[in-house]
């Protein structure tokens, strides 16, 4: 059930309670958190002084907020002191809650803090909990500490988690901190931001005046954070979104370590350190283009007699990164366009024991007839010897992952190909970014903290299955011995 009824104004707004020397005064000490105060103040339509005002705009872009916003984007660079001022929102939105009436017999309000991973999530929750241990009434109010925060007298539970859309469902949310937002990846979900924020939207409706705060240093300009970005910076809505560099909320910082980063690498500092969109970081190919290249309900082809099929690999050796193994074939339709079709897919996560995977792998491709496997040249010999242990031949390819992305964009975009539906497929596909790098050349990877063993592999398979010869049968060439007519045919050999 949704509740309508309004939720009454704490007795301590936020910023009288951050400038509260029983509270939170002594985590916020001195002028350098005056730019955050104002932020707060604009969020929670606090009233502000006429400098104020005028400090808001050259972060907002607009007048300051008439009634407290439903979402604050905060788009600001690294060390501008984000996760203090979410952890501050956090302990207040939690230890002020005062509408139990709210909640069903037996229902809690969540306040929770999303992150890359836990570990990342756990500095929110630091901030949080030091609050819950320092302040005499608020650790007065813990009931009992869990796995992954704590449970308050008042009917709220704060809480971390990582941004899995699965893992937020279902909770009624006092508050949701989405931290370092920009960042978010999920190899299973092409778009693991947007679909984190959708699964919060039901938990945050249930309780009036619950707030979403998303805060990151901004990255390439594409996702949830660009799209708020782009939506509402600038525009009155109850949706605030604040742009700025890490000095304007981190004055203390030193200047000379950021001009360090500027002249090392000026597109990578500007949004670490001065709040700006990366505009030398793009998506490799539209979310569209892979869906029409997904064969829906396809997970697996079996060998078919007389086709030709093609394996690539990327090879690990079984600590970090996955071992992975593609098969691809052509088809040719009627107008004479060749298609690479992907078949099979397999990968093993990290830990494992190389050699039995390679054994694995061979089997696979023996039973498609394959007799070659194409891989980089990771691990130096080692592939070679393992995969010839088992009577296949690995064939060190003469181009980079990057080429070979290259290569199979505009197969995808002529709808020259058929792939698998495989998630961790599609979303490393979609996740690829496009980037120039410093010698000129365009460089296509995987961005931070992500992988592409899966689709590394697909695409080796697939690049190499259409770059194979067409078979064409030889003439017949007559040989007149004696009174006996020899049939000669050349023999096809492919290349790899």
């Amino acid at each position: 059930m949704v509740m309508s009824a309004r939720m009454s104004k704490p007795a301590l707004d936020i910023v009288a309670a951050m400038n509260s020397k029983l509270l939170f005064a002594n985590w916020f000490k001195g002028s350098s958190w005056d730019n955050w105060r104002t932020v707060l103040k604009g969020a929670f339509a606090l009233s502000m002084s006429e400098a104020e005002r005028a400090f808001f705009r050259t972060v907002a872009e607009r007048d300051p907020p008439t009634k407290p916003v439903r979402e604050l984007w905060c788009v600001i660079g690294r060390s501008g002191g984000k996760d203090s001022i979410a952890s501050l929102v956090t302990a207040h939105a939690a230890a002020l809650f005062d509408r139990r009436d709210c909640l069903r017999p037996g229902e809690r309000a969540l306040c929770m803090c999303l992150a890359c991973d836990r570990d990342q999530a756990r500095i929110v929750l630091g901030y949080t909990r030091s609050y819950f241990e320092d302040i005499a009434p608020f650790r007065a109010m813990v009931r009992r500490e869990t796995a992954s925060g704590f449970e308050l007298d008042n009917g709220v539970d704060i809480a971390i988690a990582t941004n899995s859309y699965r893992a937020v469902r279902g909770h009624t949310l006092r508050l949701v901190i989405m931290d370092e937002c920009a960042f978010y990846r999920d190899e299973r979900s092409a778009t693991p931001d947007e679909e984190t924020y959708r699964a919060v939207a039901p938990g945050l409706a249930r309780l009036p005046g619950s707030m979403l705060i998303g805060i990151s240093t901004p990255y390439a300009k594409r996702g949830l954070l660009y799209r708020k970005f782009k939506e509402h910076y600038g525009r009155d809505s109850d949706v605030l979104v604040i742009k700025a560099p890490s000095t304007t909320f981190n004055p203390t910082l030193d200047q000379a370590i950021i001009d360090q980063a500027l002249a090392e690498d000026p597109f990578a500092a500007r949004a670490e350190w001065l709040g700006e969109f990366r505009d030398d970081v793009e998506a490799f190919i539209a979310r569209e283009v892979v869906d029409s290249a997904v064969v829906a309900g396809r997970y697996e082809l079996p060998c078919v007699p007389g086709v030709h099929y093609t394996g690539g690999t990327d090879t690990s050796g079984g600590s970090n990164d996955s071992f992975t193994l593609s098969i691809s074939h052509v088809e040719t339709d009627a107008s004479g366009v060749r298609r690479a079709v992907l078949d099979a897919v397999r990968e093993t996560r990290p830990p494992f024991n190389p050699d039995v995977v390679v054994a694995e792998y061979a089997a696979l491709l023996k039973s498609y007839g394959i007799s070659k496997v194409i891989g980089d040249r990771y691990g130096g010999l080692w592939p070679r010897e393992r995969f010839a242990a088992h009577g296949i031949e690995y064939v060190t390819a003469d181009k980079t992952a990057s080429d070979f992305y290259l290569e199979l964009l505009p197969i995808l975009n002529s709808g020259r190909a058929e792939l698998l539906d495989h998630p961790r497929l599609v979303a490393q596909l979609c996740h690829l970014e496009r980037s120039a790098a410093r010698s000129g050349k365009e460089n296509i990877c995987h961005p931070p903290n992500a992988h592409d063993d899966v689709i590394n592999a697909a695409a080796i398979a697939m690049v190499s299955a259409l770059a194979m010869p067409v078979y064409r049968e030889p003439p017949v060439v007559e040989l007149f011995v004696g009174e006996v007519v020899n049939p000669v045919r050349e023999a096809f050999r492919p290349a790899w």
